[in-house]
């Protein structure tokens, strides 16, 4: 015996409907998030089970795939399709066009969907909670150093409006130095005051080299004539300057303390070995990439599939005459970030890696498109590594190609 439910979720309550292999429906509530909510599900599908609960098999499409809800759902013996949103409001639109929408609406959907499709359809993947810890922290990590960038681009486009003379004493806004020393002195008249024992302590505390001729060169740059505005509006714009290095101060402080939290989580990870071993990657790209990919051996059937789901393989539209081969632009943007960034790192770990890249520019591919195309193979190669148990070897990896790169 199966049966189908569709679960409609909100933040406080959930629309759900069951119904029968035939598409009958045999039930319909608003249950309400958390213990309680799972509680009246179990007890709803098991009145309709019956004596039949050993042989019966539930299906659950639910439009998202994380949180203690989907948790408790797989926990219970559930098979459970996150149904990405976008089919499900292509799915939605094959069976009316009016546009209408309601949250009953959208459970009856659910459940037909999964009824009907879900050989279509991906089920819940069964990564470790090691692995789902290891994403929670490598995302947070990544989030602090985007967040970290955006403030840094306001600050510089504060002292670009008021202070020009910081852009050219301070390369990185967001170094330690220069947080302290614009700190001490976010205008133009107190920067101009700073002593060369003021400038040398924080370039020391910083562990930077070759401290005497920085020390001038940021001297002669605070020190310089350069065009200004009036107090008043100086004084406004320092006070902004200075409440951006107090964020960007506490979020390096933050990044720091979390890097160790994903280099710790990442280590204890039993593939973490494997992934360490590609070209380009370290405990930070390997960390990020392993909580994207998620370690569920059964997700990815080939590396094709593993391919197209980190969208570094292309895509085809043919019809007719016409055939259109294009990147992937709905792609986890994440693990799409993290994969470009070790195919980078790769031209100089990798020397397979650097002459298919080579390659690849030699016939005329651009730089970003050639970077794509050498994320690809990598991820190949790592699912290869991932399901031979085995670490990354240069000669297995691109020995075969050897041929092709050479003609």
């Amino acid at each position: 015996m199966r049966l189908f439910a569709g679960d409609d979720w909100a933040e406080d309550h959930h629309d759900i409907e069951v119904m029968n292999e035939a598409g009958r429906v045999l039930a319909k509530a608003r249950l309400p998030e958390g213990v309680a909510g799972v509680a009246r599900l179990h007890e709803l599908i098991g009145r309709h089970v019956g004596e039949d609960a050993e042989g019966a098999q539930v299906v659950i499409g639910i439009e998202t795939d994380r949180g203690p809800w989907v948790a408790a759902l797989v926990a219970a013996g559930y098979l459970v399709f996150p149904v990405n949103p976008l089919q499900a409001s292509r799915y939605r639109e094959r069976h009316g066009v009016s546009g209408a929408k309601s949250d009953g609406a959208d459970a009856h959907m659910l459940a037909d969907m999964v009824r009907t499709d879900a050989h279509q359809l991906r089920p819940a993947a069964g990564d470790s909670a090691q692995a789902e810890a290891i994403k929670v922290l490598a995302r947070a990590h990544k989030t602090l150093i985007w967040d970290r960038t955006r403030h840094t681009q306001r600050l510089r486009h504060q002292l670009r409006e008021y202070f020009p003379a910081a852009l050219e004493a301070f390369e990185d806004l967001a170094a330690p130095d220069a947080l302290e020393l614009l700190g001490l002195a976010p205008d133009p008249a107190r920067a101009a005051g700073l002593t060369r024992a003021q400038i040398s302590a924080a370039l020391k505390r910083a562990r930077r080299r070759d401290i005497t001729g920085k020390t001038s060169a940021i001297l002669a740059a605070l020190r310089s004539e350069q065009l200004g505005q009036p107090p008043a509006l100086t004084a406004a714009y320092a006070a902004t300057a200075r409440s951006l290095i107090a964020l960007i101060t506490a979020l390096n402080e933050q990044v720091k303390a979390l890097q160790g939290q994903v280099e710790a989580h990442f280590g204890r990870h039993p593939d973490a070995e494997i992934y360490r071993s590609q070209p380009g990657m370290g405990a930070i790209l390997g960390a990020r990439v392993l909580g994207e990919f998620g370690d569920d051996p059964h997700r990815y059937a080939d590396g094709k599939a593993r391919r197209n789901y980190a969208a570094t393989s292309p895509i085809t539209r043919a019809s007719g005459k016409k055939k259109i081969v294009a990147a992937r632009f709905i792609h986890n943007d994440r693990l799409i970030d993290a994969l470009m960034a070790q195919a980078f790192a790769a031209l100089n770990a990798s020397p397979g890696a650097r002459a298919y890249y080579d390659a690849l520019r030699a016939r005329g591919i651009d730089h970003n498109d050639a970077l794509r195309r050498l994320a690809n193979r990598l991820v190949g190669i790592l699912h290869g590594c991932l399901k031979t148990r085995s670490l990354y070897d240069e000669m297995t990896a691109w020995s075969h190609r050897s041929s092709e790169l050479a003609a």
